[in-house]
């Protein structure tokens, strides 16, 4: 394949010893494993408009470029349009969304000034992949500077249906620079199909199957591309954290308790309180496991200066106090509520601790959590997954106990049958679950999305399902049709 030049809001810099949590960041650096190429993004500083600078930073097989934002743009881009507008919409959230004309102008003007960067950068040949929500118009801006190059979009996050697109104001000025795009990708085929309702139905695009559409001559792909996770290497890293002094000490404290785990950022759109709430029902209702559990709620502070974010700060720690001080005693805790990041390996060895797995999200994307829980479980003994039907991972994951966020009597319910759970059923449930997981393991996820933007138009139209398989059978079907 040519260059590869990815472009993210943020770029993941060279750092020394340290095993992140996941997330965009360790997709991204799994395809840099394979590929060479370029990682474009913002810089992480927030500077005066005349110090801007935008700096290249080797990074073993890729080179780092960055660019800086100024404290306007980043108040209007970052913490404005794309976080307290396209955030909560995208997540079904209109509620939330505060929209602001100027916030707009400040995320079409950072938009521009990345694709003024990157005009500086991309050669012919190149292959652009951009990523999620903050850069939705770079391809057109790119396009207008010349560039013919295949450049693709992945959306990490959901999709809403067209109901939901079109309350954003001037939508159509935003979501049609999508279909500059060659190829679209999504976490779910209900993404996709999202997307191509509001193609049609808003846009007026021509399709014969609602994947390909055609845009004023142009040719823009709808696909699906589930990210995965290291499924063998969460597992390996679980049962050597089994032993590490962290995941030791919170087994110890437990005093033989079962433990129940959570673990997410600090978002309206994870249903935390709504879990809780749950967690307490199932209290309420099933005295018998009283002292005998214990909630282990691992959630990370995020975009801590918006302010819904700080009121969600403030119900999770309400909450959290509230059930403790109701429920609890000297002796027993039922919720631990802990505002701290561990890494990859530390959390694989808490997963593989905990009986329950509770990840039940209002929306997600994917939600990666989930998978990494039941990755790192010990086969003959696995955890059992409570999981949000509105996850998008809840596709890959039927075995586990689906379950609807908003229902705290079904979540207190499930948690109840997931604990109660013979040994055979965790088993059978868990080996259906790994086989899907491991088929479609992170390692893959990358060179199936750019073995699809690679294709020719003709390409395309032969495959059903774009979730393609690797480049190897690409290179068979091509000699086969030469």
């Amino acid at each position: 394949m040519a260059r590869l030049v990815v472009v993210s809001n943020r770029v993941a810099m060279p750092t020394r010893g340290t095993n992140r949590a996941g997330g965009l960041e360790v997709a991204l650096e799994e395809v840099f494993n394979k590929y060479s190429g370029i990682w474009f993004g913002w810089s992480g500083r927030v500077v005066s408009k005349e110090a801007i600078e935008t700096k290249t930073v080797d990074a073993g097989n890729r080179q780092n470029v960055v660019t800086d934002l100024t404290e306007e743009d980043y108040r209007e881009y970052y913490n404005g349009f794309a976080n307290r507008v396209l955030w909560p919409i995208l997540h079904y959230r209109l509620d939330l969304a505060e929209y602001s004309r100027r916030d707009l102008s400040s995320y079409l003007r950072v938009n521009e000034h990345f694709a003024s960067e990157l005009h500086k950068v991309i050669e012919p040949g190149d292959v652009v992949w951009v990523h999620d929500y903050h850069l939705i118009p770079l391809a057109k801006m790119l396009r207008e500077r010349g560039h013919q190059n295949k450049i693709g979009f992945f959306l990490h996050i959901p999709l809403p249906p067209p109901e939901i697109l079109t309350a954003l104001p001037n939508h159509e000025r935003l979501f049609s620079t999508l279909t500059y795009y060659n190829l679209i990708g999504f976490q779910t085929e209900t993404d996709s199909i999202n997307f191509a309702r509001y193609l049609t139905n808003e846009l007026k695009l021509a399709s014969r199957d609602l994947r390909v559409f055609s845009a004023d001559g142009r040719t823009v792909v709808l696909g699906v591309f589930p990210v995965g996770v290291h499924t063998q290497e969460m597992n390996e890293w679980a049962e050597k954290a089994m032993q590490s002094a962290v995941v030791r000490r919170v087994n110890d404290s437990l005093v033989g308790r079962t433990m129940i785990i959570g673990v997410d950022r600090l978002d309206y759109s994870k249903g935390i309180v709504e879990r809780m709430e749950a967690f307490e029902r199932f209290l309420v209702a099933n005295s018998g496991w009283r002292e005998k559990v214990t909630y282990l709620q691992i959630t990370p502070k995020s975009r801590s200066k918006i302010r819904e974010y700080i009121d969600m700060e403030r119900r999770v720690s309400a909450t959290a106090g509230h059930i403790n001080g109701t429920h609890g005693d000297a002796a027993w805790t039922p919720i631990r509520y802990v505002n701290q990041s561990y890494g990859r390996n530390v959390l694989a060895g808490l997963y593989r601790s905990a009986r329950v797995g509770l990840v039940t999200p209002l929306r997600d994307g994917m939600n990666l959590v989930a998978k990494e829980y039941l990755a790192s479980q010990n086969a003959e003994d696995p955890g059992v997954l409570v999981l949000s039907r509105f996850a998008g991972a809840a596709k890959e994951c039927e075995p586990a106990l689906l379950v609807n966020p908003y229902d705290s009597e079904s979540v207190a319910n499930a948690i109840v049958r997931a604990l109660s759970m013979p040994i055979e059923e965790r088993r059978e449930r868990h080996k259906s679950i790994m086989r899907v997981l491991t088929e479609n393991d992170i390692k893959f996820w990358g060179e199936k999305f750019l073995t699809a933007l690679e294709l020719t138009y003709d390409e395309m139209t032969m495959f059903a399902d774009m979730a393609l398989p690797p480049r190897s059978h690409m290179k068979k079907m091509r000699q086969k049709t030469a």
